[in-house]
């Protein structure tokens, strides 16, 4: 067994999710040398052409990471994984939310381009606030993007609580934890304060912050910090878009087994 590969472990917590063979495929190769070898890559950063004579034909390799980050193999494994270790009680719902950038290499150039994507409906945009920026509409809804968080087959599961830094303080954020009825420990901005202080009685009640609960919220700059120790992660060298949620998947599921 390679440095970073599947432990007999987490080779048998991961075995019984993974998809079987099928009539379009043909015969699946060996799995756990396939994975192995993609994992070793998101690790690395190193080219698919260069990956070890030990991982098989790195085309094959290359080609079952592009299957499966494209048809949410990748997502569906991180999923079961988490709902077999919440039935067993090792998840809280806690959640801490946080921000990071990933540059892209020049490797991640070359793709060929593929149209943009429809317009979205009227139904899925994000209602803009008269003293609310477009930027401030759009972490409001890579928020509740990542608060959908759903089970194998169930309805998104509601935290138990939500922390965040003064960034993810604005209208349309407090507004969908609200609805959704998410206690949530988010400072206020000061020109929010400010702003609320000049309304007077209209102006409403300050947000309750919970210190305590707020000093647990690093645990996500813990975790991408976590991430990044997969250079694949750190940098995107992935030319097609659909591929590096792949590659950002797999290392989290990684995370997951191992932790």
């Amino acid at each position: 067994m390679g440095r970073g590969d599947l432990s007999d472990a987490e080779w048998e917590r991961l075995r019984p999710f993974l998809p079987v063979s099928n009539r379009r495929c043909g015969r699946w190769g060996d799995h756990r040398q396939v994975i192995d070898g993609i994992l070793h890559r998101v690790r690395t950063g190193v080219q698919w052409r260069d990956l070890p004579e030990r991982f098989g034909p790195w085309k094959t390799v290359y080609e079952r990471h592009r299957l499966w980050s494209g048809d949410g193999t990748w997502e569906r494994l991180l999923q079961q994984v988490q709902a077999a270790a919440d039935a067993a009680g090792e998840i809280d719902w806690d959640v801490s939310v946080d921000s990071t950038i990933v540059r892209a290499h020049q490797h991640a150039a070359g793709a060929r381009t593929d149209p943009p994507p429809a317009p979205a409906s009227k139904g899925d945009e994000v209602p803009e606030h008269q003293d609310e920026t477009p930027w401030q509409s759009l972490v409001a809804r890579l928020v509740e993007v990542v608060l959908e968080v759903r089970g194998p087959g169930t309805a998104p599961q509601k935290p138990d609580s939500l922390a965040a830094d003064k960034t993810y303080s604005n209208g349309p954020i407090r507004e969908y934890l609200r609805r959704r009825g998410i206690r949530h420990t988010i400072p206020e901005k000061t020109d929010s304060q400010a702003a609320r202080l000049r309304r007077g009685p209209r102006g409403g009640r300050p947000p309750g912050l919970d210190e305590d609960r707020y000093k647990k919220r690093n645990t996500v700059e813990r975790a991408i910090n976590r991430m990044k120790q997969f250079r694949a992660v750190a940098t995107r060298y992935d030319k097609r878009g659909y591929v590096f949620p792949g590659t950002a998947t797999a290392a989290a599921l990684t995370i997951w087994l191992r932790t």
